[in-house]
């Protein structure tokens, strides 16, 4: 239940004769856990995971299952959507900021500085192309009312949506807010070819984290 085990919360569990470290987080935009299991445990644990998932029908999924579900959801993915060129708030992740930590941190001046500012124009969206046909790759070129607004970082094809999205940073000379997002006709060019798109700062996949934390 929510009570006994909250989202973002922790806790030690048993699974046969392994010991896993079980966090209510989750990578795919759906209520999950993941297990950190000691390597020498490892297979015992699966093992047991994939017997007692027969009666669910449980299957296995691979990578790309994963990149497609954590890009509805909009999830960043460190050294692809961002690096070290981008900050927190620029990226989305200013909520991860603790700029009254009291042991202080490497970078809390810029931080602060950042925060600041009356707005931000420099930030990652999520893009979601309208035609159902077209996929996504890297580097697709995304325009603003015919003028470029920023590039893909990295996409792929997003079944719960109907059609193929996207992250990527808007480099704007005006501040980016939902006025910014939502008063202007966006496109995108996937090999020579102009798509209408749709635009979000929010996830396009629930939004408000209802599934998460149910």
């Amino acid at each position: 239940s929510n009570e006994a085990f909250p989202y973002r919360h922790a806790q030690e569990i048993a699974i046969g004769y392994g010991r896993a470290i079980c966090v209510r987080l989750t990578y795919l935009g759906e209520l999950g856990y993941e297990l950190y299991i000691p390597t020498e445990q490892a297979v015992h644990v699966y093992d047991i995971i994939v017997e007692a998932g027969k009666k669910f029908d449980l299957s296995h999924a691979g990578l790309k299952a994963l990149g497609s579900l954590r890009m509805e959801k909009g999830y960043r993915d460190y050294g692809h959507d961002m690096d070290n060129t981008d900050d927190p708030y620029e990226t989305g992740l200013g909520f991860t900021i603790k700029l009254d930590k009291p042991s202080g941190f490497i970078g809390k001046e810029a931080c602060v500085k950042k925060k600041a500012q009356d707005g931000l124009k420099r930030r990652l969206a999520q893009v979601l192309v309208k035609d159902p046909e077209p996929l996504l790759y890297h580097a697709e070129v995304i325009s603003r009312n015919g003028k470029k607004a920023g590039y893909v970082r990295s996409g792929s094809y997003c079944y719960t949506l109907g059609g193929a999205a996207g992250l990527f940073m808007i480099e704007a000379d005006e501040v980016i807010d939902e006025a910014y997002i939502k008063n202007a006709k966006w496109e995108i060019n996937i090999a020579g070819s102009i798509y209408p798109a749709k635009v979000s700062l929010k996830p396009l996949y629930d939004p408000e984290m209802i599934k998460i934390k149910a």
